[in-house]
């Protein structure tokens, strides 16, 4: 056990899901595995083991802000033997190409943000998603003919729609990353599977565009994400 995570070592699988909503990770142990079973409650930080399609799988959820998945995903890699993380979340669209409800495979993570120098005293800012492991949920994607985008994301660490001025945030980034959305875990995330030699991967189901008003329902939403978690859980079979 951590501080963080009362499971034991038996109790979480070598590939996990990870949302950043507690009751995301409920409703996929409830609606996606079978003989789920609850393995950590730590903080209401829900976790669930269970099987798809015979592939144990655990579903952990990570919080939000690089802060908080650095902790859960550092502990699983480190301390549970994890060998692969999966972020499956949302995001915010910077790409005027994009619409509602689009997935995205995050290719490479850049943050404006020092998670990596507090870490391990590397000054980095951009760091990218596990080729091989990108390969696979691609492939998959092009299998079950779910439409999944490559892109470069902005790793923030403040909720965009509080940033004073956005397009002072905007015309800042990096012109040559062509950046196409944010989120704000995946840095993290990919930095630390990097640093200790694990696998990493995120994909994001947009939900808010600064260039399109869409309306949408609770039903295309919920479908919308369905979508990206079946493509996250085919994609685990084949690891």
């Amino acid at each position: 056990m951590t501080p963080h995570i009362s499971s034991k070592k038996e109790d979480i699988a070598k590939i996990i899901l990870c949302p950043g909503d507690p009751l995301r990770a409920k409703y996929i142990a409830e609606n996606f595995l079978e003989n789920a079973r609850l393995v950590n409650s730590v903080r209401n930080m829900l976790a669930y083991t269970g099987t798809y399609k015979g592939k144990e799988i655990t579903v952990f959820a990570s919080g939000m802000g690089m802060p908080s998945i650095g902790i859960y995903c550092y502990e699983l890699y480190k301390f549970y033997n994890v060998d692969t993380i999966i972020r499956i979340g949302s995001c915010g669209a910077y790409d005027e190409s994009l619409n509602i409800f689009d997935t995205i495979l995050v290719e490479k993570s850049y943050t404006e943000g020092n998670f990596a120098k507090a870490l391990n005293n590397t000054d980095c800012h951009l760091i990218e998603a596990d080729e091989n492991l990108n390969s696979i949920i691609k492939q998959t994607s092009d299998e079950h003919n779910i439409n999944c985008i490559s892109g470069n994301v902005l790793c923030g660490e403040c909720f965009d729609y509080y940033v004073d001025d956005l397009n002072v945030l905007l015309n800042r980034l990096p012109k040559d990353l062509n950046i196409t959305a944010a989120e704000m875990e995946s840095f993290a995330l990919f930095y630390t599977a990097k640093y200790l030699n694990k696998k990493a991967a995120c994909l994001l189901t947009v939900v808010d565009s600064h260039y399109k008003k869409q309306e949408i329902s609770s039903d295309e939403r919920e479908r919308s994400l369905n979508n990206m978690i079946v493509l996250a859980l085919e994609s685990a079979l084949k690891l």
